[in-house]
């Protein structure tokens, strides 16, 4: 088995070994995998974080060794803290957005001297961190302030509180404790909703006094009741409640 880490600021991870492939997720810098496969431009991989399997180009990553990928995912990891930080590598300087790890930074000669969170926050924490990502635009697959998706956003603002989501909607949902009704929720606990068949594909973190703050569109904020998300601005219900999860 290969290791290696994410050494630029964000990375595409695809479906399919193309650049014009449906991007699955991103990869944020100082995130480490496994390798599975190589082919000439392109390797499948295994997140250490989310165990996600992706495609990812053969140029934007570097190999470690198994005793550096082991160290780094022993450890808290140490995350970018602002929107957008740089790491310093020589006289470049390499952008990173917030939710970066710094774990790995000195692996390939990095240096950083801005923000860092780690461990794990009060639950109250998680709405002053979701609100540093308000109108972040839409994205599928994104992960960062500058394109993110429903469940990217869940993932990461969870991940800067130091607690760990999965990928997707559907694994979200098989996570945590169920609650009966919506009252029942507390601020800081997921919202998921499915479709007209049933599948779950969209998740918010809930407020006070029945708001929401999810992705679509942008991260914004919208009233929930029983039947799910109303959007005042279209006047409509636009996501169809499916389960409230208790995560802390």
């Amino acid at each position: 088995m290969q290791y290696a880490i994410c050494n630029l600021g964000i990375v595409p991870l695809r479906i399919e070994p193309d650049h014009t492939s449906q991007m699955l997720s991103q990869l944020l810098y100082g995130e480490v995998f496994q390798i599975l496969e190589e082919r000439a431009q392109w390797s499948r991989i295994r997140t250490a974080f989310d165990s996600l399997e992706a495609w990812i180009g053969k140029k934007q990553f570097q190999k470690i060794s198994e005793e550096e990928f082991e160290r780094v995912t022993a450890e808290d990891p140490q995350l970018c803290a602002d929107l957008v930080e740089f790491v310093s590598s020589g006289e470049q300087l390499i952008p990173i957005p917030m939710g970066a790890e710094l774990n790995g930074a000195g692996l390939m000669q990095h240096t950083h001297s801005g923000s860092i969170t780690s461990g794990k926050k009060a639950k109250e924490n998680l709405l002053e961190t979701a609100f540093l990502y308000l109108n972040a635009p839409y994205l599928w697959g994104g992960k960062s302030p500058f394109g993110i998706d429903a469940s990217g956003f869940t993932q990461m603002v969870y991940k800067l509180n130091g607690y760990k989501l999965l990928r997707t909607p559907s694994e979200q949902a098989r996570q945590g404790e169920s609650l009966s009704f919506i009252e029942e929720g507390e601020p800081g606990d997921l919202a998921f909703f499915d479709n007209a068949e049933g599948v779950i594909n969209h998740v918010g973190i809930m407020m006070s006094d029945n708001y929401i703050i999810h992705a679509d569109g942008k991260v914004r904020l919208d009233r929930i009741d029983h039947s799910g998300i109303y959007n005042s601005e279209i006047r409509r219900h636009t996501h169809k409640l499916r389960v409230i999860k208790k995560i802390i």
